[in-house]
C-alpha cells in the first residue's frame, strides 16, 4: 500500500468527538445509535452475542465508553476477544465491564482504565506515529511520541490493574486488500514490540489488523486518513473472594 504516515488515534479520538468536548449534543443520540449497532454486529461476529453494550452512563448520559454485561457463560479468553472487537469500532473509546456476582468492576469514571483512554486521547489529538514508505519499520522521530505512549498506558498495566489494550491497525482502499490486511497487521504487531521495549508488558497488548475494512466514519474509504492506528483500554474485571472461596482457619 502507497503511503508513509499511519495516524496514531485512539479509538473514535476524531470520528466521535461530537459527543466529547466542544461538540453540539444534537448529534449525540445519532452517533451513539451507529456505536450501537456496530457493537451488536461486532459482538456477533466475534461470539459474543451474549454480551450486551450500552453506550450510557449510571447517569443516563450518553457516552462512547460503553459497559458490556452478559456473556456470564463465555470464558475470559471469550470475553476478551468480545470487549475487544467492540473497542476496535472506530470512535470507541474504553471498554469497561459492569459488575457481576462474584465480580467488581472498574467502571467509574475516574477508573484506572478510563483515565488512561483520556490520556492517550489528549496525546495523540494531534500528533502521528511515520512509517517507511510501505514498511512496518517506525520512523526514528516517532520514538518520544511513542514514549509518551508508553507513559501514559503505563498506570493501568501495572500490578494489580491488569488492562487489556487492544491495537489495531487500519489502512487506505489503495493497493492490494490481502497486501493492506498484511501491511495493517505487521505495523499494529511493531507498535505493539515498541510499547513492549519501553516496559509495556506484552501479555496485556494485543495487536491486530483490519486492513481497509473499516474507515473512518464520514470519510472516502481511499482517504489516505483512514492509514491509522487506533488503541482502545479495556478495563478488566477483578476476582472478589467470597466466603465460600476463601479458606477457613485449618
Amino acid at each position: 500500500m502507497a503511503g508513509h504516515r499511519i495516524s496514531l488515534i485512539c479509538a473514535g479520538a476524531v470520528s466521535v468527538a461530537v459527543i466529547g468536548a466542544g461538540a453540539s449534543v444534537v448529534h449525540a443520540p445519532r452517533v451513539v445509535a451507529r456505536l450501537d449497532h456496530a457493537a451488536r454486529w461486532e459482538l456477533d461476529r466475534a461470539g459474543g452475542s451474549s454480551v450486551r453494550a450500552s453506550f450510557a452512563d449510571r447517569h443516563g448520559w450518553l457516552t462512547r465508553h460503553p459497559t458490556l454485561s452478559g456473556g456470564d457463560r463465555l470464558d475470559d479468553a471469550a470475553r476478551i476477544r468480545a470487549a475487544a472487537a467492540v473497542a476496535a469500532i472506530p470512535g470507541v473509546g474504553g471498554v469497561n465491564w459492569a459488575p457481576r456476582a462474584r465480580r467488581s468492576s472498574r467502571s467509574e469514571p475516574d477508573a484506572p482504565a478510563v483515565q488512561c483512554q483520556r490520556s492517550i486521547e489528549a496525546i495523540l489529538r494531534a500528533r502521528s506515529i511515520r512509517f517507511a514508505e510501505g514498511s512496518t519499520a517506525i520512523d526514528p522521530g516517532s520514538r518520544d511520541l511513542l514514549d509518551e505512549v508508553a507513559a501514559a498506558l503505563r498506570p493501568c498495566t501495572g500490578p494489580g490493574t491488569g488492562a487489556v489494550i487492544a491495537i489495531s491497525g487500519h489502512t487506505d482502499t489503495g493497493g492490494d486488500a490481502a497486501a493492506n490486511l498484511a501491511l495493517s497487521q505487521a505495523r499494529a504487531d511493531a507498535v505493539r514490540q515498541a510499547l513492549g521495549w519501553r516496559g509495556i508488558p506484552l501479555a496485556g497488548l494485543h495487536a491486530r489488523g483490519m486492513g481497509d475494512s473499516v474507515p473512518l466514519p464520514g470519510l472516502d474509504p481511499a482517504d489516505p486518513a483512514n492509514r491509522r492506528i487506533e488503541f482502545a483500554v479495556i478495563a478488566p474485571m477483578v476476582l472478589v473472594p467470597t466466603p465460600v472461596d476463601t479458606p477457613g482457619p485449618g
